[in-house]
């Protein structure tokens, strides 16, 4: 587990190590220059340490908007029958898709 010492500048292992878990190839000089470009990043998010927060009430939503549902109604119309839909489908047996299996 990496842990980032206040405003210390990222080792190039420490980049290495975060490309690794992102699954990036990094040049040399790639990581020397992520290193001060994550350095920086985190340095400025460090700031955040220092507001006080403890009056402030924890918030999911600022705007106060919900989402508002329709209701779901199927309309006889909107339906397609077997038949339609077997014939955009590659392989389709007893009214069912038939696909590749997944396990072995």
């Amino acid at each position: 587990m990496l842990v980032f010492c206040c405003m210390a500048k990222l080792t190039a292992e420490e980049v290495d190590h975060i490309a690794k878990l992102s699954r990036l190839a990094l040049a040399e000089e790639e990581k020397e220059r992520y290193s001060n470009q994550l350095s920086s990043v985190l340095a400025y998010v460090e700031q955040l340490n220092e507001v006080n927060t403890d009056n402030v009430e924890a918030t999911a939503n600022v705007t106060g908007l919900s989402n508002v549902f329709r209701e779901d109604i199927v309309a006889e119309d909107d339906c397609l029958s077997h038949d339609d839909i077997a014939k955009n489908a590659p392989e389709f047996k007893d009214g069912h898709f038939v696909v590749p299996g997944v396990f072995e």
